[in-house]
């Protein structure tokens, strides 16, 4: 039986610190976004660049910040910074941005704005929040 992706990312970095999802995620946000991807996401300390396990696709990502699980507040901020890797039309997702941004936690959203926006992100939330 092949071992989990958790337990090969782990063993691949030699570290257990990382953040490991699929871009399909944002599609949970309810932002009209529905595409569906098949490369998973691997936030870390360590490692950059696309490699293939088996039949499967990582992207390795390195980021000095990202948080322990994911969240529905960190996986709006993220869809934001990835924006333009999005198969989706950019200026409908942000209208949506716009709309839904009201209904998530305020001081959990403004905090996953903080620390994981990019200063583009940061920009627009700012807007956004009335920060």
């Amino acid at each position: 039986m092949p071992p989990d992706d958790q337990e090969l990312v782990a063993t691949f970095l030699r570290d257990k610190d990382f953040l490991m999802f699929t871009p399909s995620s944002y599609n949970t946000l309810g932002l009209g976004t529905s595409q569906l991807y098949n490369k998973t996401l691997v936030y870390n300390h360590k490692r950059h660049g696309l490699f293939s396990f088996g039949n499967r696709q990582f992207d390795f990502r390195v980021k000095r910040r990202f948080p322990k699980k994911l969240t529905p507040e960190f996986l709006l901020v993220d869809a934001i910074n990835n924006l333009d890797e999005l198969a989706e039309d950019k200026n409908q997702v942000l209208q949506m941005v716009e709309r839904k941004v009201s209904g998530f936690d305020q001081a959990k959203l403004k905090c996953a704005v903080s620390n994981f926006g990019s200063a583009a992100t940061r920009k627009l939330f700012m807007r956004w929040l009335d920060v």
